[in-house]
């Protein structure tokens, strides 16, 4: 039986915080990190609120309603400044190496990102390493902690909990999507969020030895004991 594993992609496997400041420097100076940390407030409940935008709609929507919450100046003309620098956003160091460490040990990794078919293709040269399966909000025409994701990935693959483990940074896109379903996770906290990690199987501060770490993910299970949403 295959293995698989599944990636969040955007803080998970590429560092999109880090890419986003520099793409957003020239407009916003001083003010860079405050216009991330808007962005990164901001997306989640547009992209909830509206699953029918593309994610390039998503993106200069947030980006529009942070620079007028920073007090930053934006014109029409720059409402695709994240999207047409999306080629810029670098992979985290370690992510290229785990996922070929991963397939090494037989695993088959995948992706499921709340992001365009075209936007991702950047971020997958990027990363360069080959991907089995891809499921994009374009595919699914939603937005993760919707499921459709996951539903699609399975749909596709026939994975379940006993052959597969999802992998993410998001707290409440990835970890507590994976535990509605009863899925082994494997919590890479690179925000050092605060949150609860008994919601995890497991949780790590990067993705380092991320071979051996999903290994024990899949045979310690999806611990439904600690999962509250069951």
């Amino acid at each position: 039986m295959d293995r698989w594993v599944t990636f969040d992609c955007y803080g998970t496997l590429m560092n999109w915080k880090a890419g986003l400041a520099e793409i957003v420097q020239p407009l916003a100076g001083e003010r860079t990190d405050a216009l991330v940390d808007a962005l990164a407030y901001l997306e989640p409940p547009i992209a909830a609120r509206q699953p029918h935008l593309s994610y390039r709609q998503v993106l200069s929507q947030t980006l529009q309603q942070a620079a007028a919450r920073e007090l930053i100046p934006f014109t029409a003309e720059q409402h695709d400044l994240l999207a047409d620098g999306w080629g810029r956003l670098p992979a985290f160091p370690d992510a290229s190496d785990a996922l070929a460490g991963l397939r090494s040990a037989g695993w088959r990794p995948a992706v499921l990102t709340n992001c365009d078919d075209d936007l991702f293709a950047h971020s997958a040269r990027t990363l360069g390493q080959p991907l089995d399966e891809v499921v994009t909000a374009e595919q699914v025409r939603s937005y993760k902690p919707v499921l459709n994701h996951f539903r699609e990935f399975a749909a596709r693959t026939g994975a379940g909990p006993s052959n597969w483990v999802h992998v993410g940074n998001s707290w409440m896109a990835d970890i507590v999507s994976a535990a509605r379903l009863g899925l082994p996770r494997v919590w890479i906290d690179r925000d050092r969020s605060g949150h609860d990690p008994s919601l995890a199987t497991i949780a790590v501060p990067d993705a380092k030895d991320l071979a051996e770490v999903v290994g024990r993910a899949l045979d310690m299970g999806a611990a439904p004991g600690i999962d509250p949403l069951r």
